[in-house]
């Protein structure tokens, strides 16, 4: 990367880049709507996220362009002796920087998160019609160890 990335909790007047980056492929312009206004629910959800302490929105810029994002949940488990875990989600890039590091800088800086606020597990899913990133996944170390199941309501 030519420009240095930086990372920052995400902000309000974000949340339309956000959107954008998440419509932005095959299965999110499926379940996003990206549109002008943006549905309510988008700036609702961003409340509840960033009201809550665990819970961060992330972003990924170059010099002041929005060009990542990552929303990270901390849960704390009774099981590992009440350990806590971190849950990555929402996971995407811009189309002009896929391929160049960015992703893999946004994971780190996730991984590196969860450290400092003594996780002792990292997990995330990946849509099983995106064999790259399970790919992209593994190559930064994660493992498919679980079988994850889901309920749509």
């Amino acid at each position: 990367m030519e420009s240095e990335l930086t990372f920052r909790k995400a902000e309000k007047k974000d949340v339309d880049r956000i959107v954008a980056m998440l419509a932005d492929d095959g299965l999110g312009s499926k379940r996003e709507r990206y549109e002008n206004p943006l549905p309510i629910s988008y700036m609702i959800a961003f409340e509840a996220i960033t009201s809550d302490p665990n819970n961060e929105l992330i972003v990924a810029c170059i010099n002041s362009e929005v060009v990542g994002v990552e929303q990270i949940t901390f849960t704390p488990y009774i099981t590992y002796q009440g350990g806590w875990r971190a849950t990555i989600e929402g996971v995407r890039t811009a189309a002009s920087v896929r391929g160049k590091g960015v992703g893999t800088e946004l994971i780190k800086w996730g991984i590196h998160r969860a450290e400092e606020r003594s996780c002792h597990l990292v997990q995330l899913t990946t849509d099983k019609e995106r064999p790259d990133a399970l790919s992209f996944y593994e190559k930064l170390g994660f493992k498919a160890s679980h079988e994850g199941l889901k309920l749509k309501l």
